[in-house]
C-alpha cells in the first residue's frame, strides 16, 4: 500500500497533496503507469479523477469517489465554482503595477493553445487560441530565508484552467517560474531544483451536503 498524503476524506471525495514529480494521470508507456490517480484506487478503488496538476507542481487535488459525483464537481470545475489559489516564486523582481494597495490583484489575459509540433508544450496565440485568464498579486508574507535571490514570491489565481495557464502568463510577463525546464531560460530553470509553483489553497461547494469545504496545503519551498 502507498503512503497517501490525505487531506481530506468523505463518502463521496477525498482531497490529496500531490508531490512534485508524481503525474496526476497515467502518461503514455509503461514508465508513466505510476500516477496519483493509480495510488489512490490501491486504497480507495471507486476514486475517480475530477482534475489534474502537471507532473512538476505540488499541492491539493480533489478526487470523486463514484462517477456521479465526478460528474457534480467536474462541471462545479467547468463553470468556475472551484477557487484555486497557488504560491509560485518567480524570476526577477516583479512590483505592483497599479495604486490599488499592496494585497491587489492583478490580471493577465492572454489566449493559449496547445503547441501540437512542441508538445506536450502549448504557447500564447492571439488569433486561435482559447481565452486565458490569471490573476496574481505579491505574497506580502512572504518567508525570506528560502527565497533565492533576485525573485518574487507570488500568488496565482487561475480563472480559466488551460494547460500550462500559470507558467505561460508568469513567462509571458517576463517572470518565469524558477525550476521551470520547459519554459524558462536555461538560467532561471537552474535555480531551483523544482518547479516553483504549488496548490495551496482549494475551496468549493460539497456536490452533495453543499457545504462550502476550503483546504491549504504548506508551500513545500
Amino acid at each position: 500500500m502507498f503512503e497517501m498524503d490525505l487531506v481530506y476524506l468523505d463518502d463521496h471525495l477525498l482531497v490529496l497533496n500531490k508531490p512534485s514529480g508524481l503525474l496526476s494521470v497515467p502518461g503514455r508507456g509503461e514508465d508513466k503507469q505510476d500516477c496519483l490517480i493509480t495510488r489512490a484506487q490501491i486504497e480507495w478503488p471507486d476514486a475517480l479523477t475530477v482534475h489534474r496538476l502537471d507532473m512538476a507542481t505540488s499541492g491539493l487535488v480533489v478526487i470523486a469517489r463514484g462517477s456521479e459525483v465526478q460528474r457534480s464537481l467536474s462541471q462545479a470545475f467547468a463553470m468556475r465554482e472551484v477557487h484555486k489559489t497557488y504560491e509560485a516564486v518567480v524570476d526577477g523582481i516583479l512590483q505592483n503595477t497599479n495604486s490599488s494597495g499592496a494585497d491587489a490583484w492583478h490580471d493577465i489575459q492572454m489566449p493559449l493553445l496547445i503547441d501540437w509540433p512542441n508538445r506536450p508544450k502549448s504557447k500564447i496565440d492571439w488569433e486561435h487560441g482559447k481565452a486565458s485568464h490569471t490573476q496574481w498579486r505579491l505574497k506580502q508574507d512572504a518567508p525570506n530565508d528560502n527565497k533565492p535571490q533576485y525573485s518574487t514570491r507570488v500568488e496565482l489565481q487561475p480563472l480559466t484552467g488551460r494547460t500550462h495557464q500559470l507558467r505561460l502568463h508568469m513567462l509571458a510577463i517576463g517572470h518565469p517560474i524558477l525550476g521551470d525546464n520547459l519554459y524558462a531560460s536555461i538560467e532561471a530553470s537552474s535555480r531551483a531544483p523544482r518547479l516553483l509553483l504549488h496548490a495551496s489553497q482549494l475551496q468549493f461547494k460539497h456536490p452533495i451536503t453543499a457545504e462550502w469545504l476550503s483546504f491549504e496545503s504548506a508551500v513545500p519551498f
